[in-house]
């Protein structure tokens, strides 16, 4: 699935990848390949950018709240403030 992490002022991830672990307001979340659409408010945590599909090669981002979009095999992540762990 297609994965884009936006914050106000640049990209910060553009990809392809297998799933993300999300830090949701009522507890954290994944999505994977083909997940139903959905929104959500993501709340202060990390968000974990899995590349494969062992979960052996990720990427980290720590994120100060958000939102998130899934539709058609592609999920639009924008955050306020975020950077790379």
């Amino acid at each position: 699935m297609k994965l884009e992490i936006l914050t106000p002022e640049k990209r910060l991830y553009a990809g392809d990848v297998y799933g993300v672990q999300l830090p949701g307001i009522a507890g954290s979340f994944e999505v994977l390949e083909r997940h139903a659409p959905l929104v959500s408010a993501l709340g202060k945590g990390t968000i974990k950018v899995l590349l494969d599909r062992n979960g052996q090669d990720t990427a980290r981002f720590d994120v100060s709240g958000g939102f998130i979009e899934v539709f058609d095999n592609s999920v639009s992540v924008l955050v306020e403030g975020a950077s790379q762990i």
